[in-house]
């Protein structure tokens, strides 16, 4: 017989005896423990546990519901992921003229390193059609001129075709919430600074001017607020300072951007970062236990 593993993921404020109480609970339903992760982080306490659920005396339903009646009793977020029935989260991408960030996305896609599937490319300009098109990605456009038009079309597109997370790829424009409160936490972008530094329009150029040696590229949530979402990742990168142009600049920022993108994805898509009081935590999620365990997906 096959093994059944699944995760039991909480979340909630740090308190005794929570390690116990599950513990003992998914133990009167023969469920044992395979493998866990705890961390407290700013007062919040994260656990995953992966769990072989073969032999349950309880339907996977009841065991929900008893794991969501314990959160209720100890004010504690607690979700089950199975491994083998999960969903292909569907991803939907904002694009406009510059193709190196869609280009890594579509090749990590293919490469298999993306648990999700992208569904559509929605962009101001028409100039990346070939590019999503080329890999089987429907792909569609409107002049972003009339911003609120450009928005109602944007937001339509994304839900038409499903998608459960957004990422602006190079998309040149500054979101309002009629896109941002449909995907709350479910957008991330890609700045070519690094953030909290030279947040809004041309930052590798502002850098150069100022002289700056190190400077890189942020992978962050967005929030209505701009460029100050919680940072996933950064890299960086140096610049010769009176040897580099700005053009030397941009290009290697570009050969960072793309990757910085894909790599946040993939942290979200696996269910590895968390956002507790404005900032990103990392945690193991479903790939890093099954890994650890000699699972695969």
């Amino acid at each position: 017989m096959n093994r059944v593993l699944a995760i039991v993921s909480v979340l909630g404020r740090d308190q005794k005896g929570v390690v116990a109480r599950i513990s003992t609970y998914l133990a009167d339903q023969d469920i044992n423990i395979e493998d866990i992760e705890q961390r407290v982080v700013r007062g919040q306490f994260l656990m995953d546990m992966l769990v072989d659920i073969t032999g349950a005396t309880v339907s996977l339903d009841e065991l929900v519901v008893g794991l969501l009646a314990i959160g209720r009793e100890i004010d504690m977020e607690i979700r089950v992921t199975l491994h083998n029935k999960r969903e292909r989260p569907k991803v939907g991408v904002l694009v406009s003229k510059e193709s190196h960030c869609l280009e890594q996305l579509i090749t990590d896609h293919r490469a298999g390193l993306l648990h999700g599937d992208l569904v559509t490319v929605v962009g101001n300009h028409e100039d990346l059609r070939p590019v999503a098109e080329s890999a089987g990605i429907p792909f569609a456009w409107r002049p972003s001129d009339d911003k609120d038009a450009h928005e109602a079309f944007v937001v339509e597109e994304l839900g038409r075709a499903g998608a459960d997370v957004v990422v602006l790829a190079r998309y040149m424009q500054i979101l309002t919430p009629t896109v941002v409160g449909p995907y709350a936490g479910r957008i991330i972008n890609i700045h070519p600074s690094l953030l909290p530094y030279f947040p809004g329009a041309n930052p590798y150029r502002r850098a150069w001017e100022d002289g700056v040696r190190v400077t890189g590229c942020t992978a962050h949530f967005v929030t209505e607020e701009l460029d100050a979402g919680p940072i996933i990742l950064q890299d960086v990168f140096h610049i010769e300072v009176g040897v580099d142009s700005v053009e030397d600049v941009r290009r290697k920022g570009r050969a960072l951007e793309g990757v910085v993108l894909s790599r946040a994805l993939q942290l979200y898509l696996n269910n590895e970062v968390v956002v507790i009081n404005g900032k990103v935590v990392f945690k193991p999620g479903m790939r890093t236990l099954l890994r650890d365990f000699g699972e695969t997906e």
